[in-house]
């Protein structure tokens, strides 16, 4: 079977394109599967390049470039598998990929990732619903988009997001110390600055307390001043980090604060569990159906800076919840295996391209 992959390429930094760039190497190494990429952003020949520098012309240019692209490789396949994010991204990339594969009859997944499903569904519905409707299948790397999705008539399934358990090594924590790690895009839906406020809460507890902030993002000038309007103390703002440099922070971290209003199934958090890293997070979205409360992680109220901070508190004073939260979220986080979710993927092509009579 023939297998197109389309998604951003490694030249974007995000789930997205990491998570496709690991599907596409596993899959690869399947002997019935012949395994193509397609990038949403691909780079020009060298005398159009300059053209990609210059703001509103790279867009122009790099989707009719792309759009090209998908009318010349979408009849080599079987099946395209499409990675899909919301509003712009959706219509630029995602639309234009399902009604050229319609046209070749090529059959096509929307593998859809964004927590922003509920609001993109509702306020595009023209451009979203009717055209989700042509794809074969809709799949999701969670069972909160699932049901997002059949609110508005849509029948999709879920299938998890691998992840590289060779990368990560578990680590127990009996005794923790104050030292915090929070890893997410620096944009107002991840709410980082509920994030800095719990650890001004922290930090009169534990003067000691260390936070380590790794990510970009449009809010880091914003949130950089807040920290310096609270007064934090050893506070630092790593910026973009490379996914084989995540590790070690997460191994010399104690404790893991997230705070997002908006999400889907935050790669993240995984990667805290299969580290043994505790987790304290907002119960937004997608993220209820990945982890429990008091089982596999704390979990408090969207917005609430005094629960997150209360819930981080009782890791340090409470003997023994850390380690049994930690261990309960490493046995959970094995059905994110390859050999778990490889299973799903290739049933799913052949029940395409080979349907049963």
């Amino acid at each position: 079977m023939r297998v197109l992959l389309i998604a951003p390429s490694t030249l974007i930094v995000g789930g997205q394109s990491r998570q496709a760039a690991k599907l596409l190497d596993l899959l690869g190494q399947e002997s019935e599967l012949e395994v193509g990429f397609l990038p949403h952003n691909p780079v020009l020949p060298a005398p159009f390049r300059r053209l990609q520098k210059i703001k509103y012309v790279r867009t122009v240019v790099t989707t009719l470039a792309y759009w090209f692209s998908l009318v010349r490789k979408l009849p080599q396949y079987d099946v395209a598998q499409v990675f899909s994010a919301s509003y712009y991204s959706y219509l630029l990339s995602v639309a234009p990929a399902i009604l050229i594969a319609r046209l070749f009859r090529t059959k096509c997944i929307v593998n859809y990732r964004s927590g922003e499903a509920e609001d993109h569904l509702k306020r595009w519905p023209r451009t979203t619903i009717p055209i989700m409707r042509l794809a074969n299948e809709i799949v999701t790397p969670s069972q909160y988009l699932v049901d997002v999705f059949a609110r508005y008539g849509l029948r999709a399934r879920s299938i998890f997001n691998n992840v590289e358990f060779q990368k990560f090594r578990f680590r127990e924590r009996d005794v923790l110390a104050p030292r915090f790690l929070a890893s997410r895009s620096l944009e107002p839906l991840y709410n980082v600055e509920c994030t800095l406020k719990a650890f001004s809460i922290i930090q009169k507890h534990y003067p000691e307390a260390t936070l380590t902030i790794v990510g970009d993002g449009p809010s880091r000038h914003d949130l950089e001043e807040l920290a310096k309007k609270l007064h934090l103390r050893n506070v630092r703002f790593l910026g973009f980090v490379s996914f084989e440099e995540m590790a070690a922070l997460y191994d010399e971290a104690d404790i893991y604060l997230n705070s997002p209003d908006i999400d889907n199934a935050p790669n993240s958090l995984i990667e805290c569990m299969v580290s043994g890293l505790p987790i304290v997070t907002t119960h937004a979205g997608g993220i209820p159906y990945l982890v429990t409360h008091e089982d596999t992680c704390l979990m408090v109220p969207c917005g609430d800076d005094v629960a997150l901070a209360s819930a981080a508190l009782r890791f340090l004073e409470e003997p023994g919840l850390a380690s049994r939260i930690s261990a309960n979220a490493r046995r959970q986080a094995e059905s994110f295996r390859w050999q778990a979710i490889r299973e799903k993927w290739v049933s799913l092509y052949i029940s395409l391209v080979q349907p049963t009579s």
